[in-house]
């Protein structure tokens, strides 16, 4: 009788044989170009490197993942998923627990606790979810075999190795999203490295289990990227007629805020909050199912430097406006 040793023996060989014949051509030829690369222009040791890249493997699953985002959907959809009765509480539970870290980061960059809040309970439900895949892994498929945005993961792919020398990360174990996003606030390796912040202190910026480190982070890199304190984010508006005239409004694709509110009431769009008439704002129309229209403003154009996307920012505004609502601090509490 053959050993159970010998039985998982088998079973690896046949996964990896598998997922071997899986790779395409241009999976292997980019990752030989990349180890070349990386020893020339960043000084790794190209047999170490080397070792490490054979070790990479190509992940269909990966690629089937970034082909149906969760943004494609339409607002009534994609909604639902992260404005839930749980994700309320959990904002509120996360917020009462680092409230120290959430008003520090407040006074440093200006960005209120329910939004940092808000952002990393839709990017990973508060730590609970912080991907299943292995980023090398994900970054590689994408690098190497997805043509449509291959340079850019292939730079990410880069960030990540220059992330892991930094920070001594050991990235053969790192798992995070299918775009290989990190950590709490699911940061890319880029992002990592430029907007990450040791905000307790400890000499590491550690995304993956420090929250305070997490909650600074995304306060820096929400500064950094135009934040205004004490502005709005966005508001509802009513359309004359129900059709905007003469005002394209965005759908799911972030444009900055360029037209006046003047304008947008002349054109028949009345914002339903009492603002300066040259105050800059983007008219977004969102389906719901039928159409529901806002007016995106700065701060909400900053949110969607975090993630592309008009659906994603108006889910972390409306999450935060629900934590924001909820949140009574303990000190306010009946026992």
């Amino acid at each position: 009788m053959r050993s159970i040793r010998w039985w998982y023996g088998m079973l690896a060989a046949l996964v990896f044989l598998t997922a071997a014949a899986e790779e395409p051509a241009s999976y292997r030829a980019g990752r030989e170009r990349f180890v070349l690369d990386m020893a020339r222009k960043h000084g790794f040791d190209k047999s170490q490197l080397t070792s490490l890249m054979g070790q990479v493997r190509y992940s269909r699953e990966v690629i089937e993942a970034i082909r149906r985002p969760f943004e494609a959907k339409p607002w009534y959809k994609y909604r639902p998923i992260f404005l839930t009765d749980k994700r309320i509480r959990g904002g509120i539970a996360f917020w009462r627990k680092n409230r120290e870290s959430l008003e520090r980061a407040q006074a440093a960059y200006g960005v209120p606790p329910q939004i940092i809040t808000a952002i990393i309970g839709v990017e990973t439900n508060y730590g609970d979810n912080l991907g299943r895949y292995r980023v090398i892994d994900a970054l590689s498929t994408l690098g190497f075999s997805y043509p449509k945005r291959a340079d850019f993961f292939r730079k990410e792919l880069e960030e990540l190795l220059l992330l892991a020398r930094e920070e001594s990360i050991d990235v053969s174990g790192l798992r995070g999203s299918y775009a290989g996003a990190i950590g709490l606030p699911q940061f890319i390796p880029s992002s990592y490295r430029a907007y990450a912040v040791d905000f307790d202190g400890d000499g590491r910026r550690n995304l993956r289990q420090s929250e305070a480190d997490a909650i600074g982070s995304v306060g820096n890199y929400l500064d950094r990227h135009g934040w205004k304190t004490g502005e709005p984010v966005t508001f509802p508006a009513r359309v004359a007629g129900g059709t905007p005239q003469g005002i394209t409004p965005a759908g799911k694709r972030p444009v900055k805020p360029a037209t006046s509110l003047d304008r947008l009431k002349a054109a028949g769009i009345v914002a339903e909050k009492h603002l300066p008439g040259s105050t800059r704002a983007t008219l977004i129309r969102l389906d719901a199912p039928g159409p529901e229209y806002w007016l995106g403003l700065d701060n909400f154009y900053v949110i969607t430097r975090y993630n592309h996307s008009n659906l994603y920012a108006m889910a972390v505004y409306q999450l935060n406006r629900e934590i924001r609502t909820a949140y009574k601090p303990e000190r306010f509490i009946r026992k």
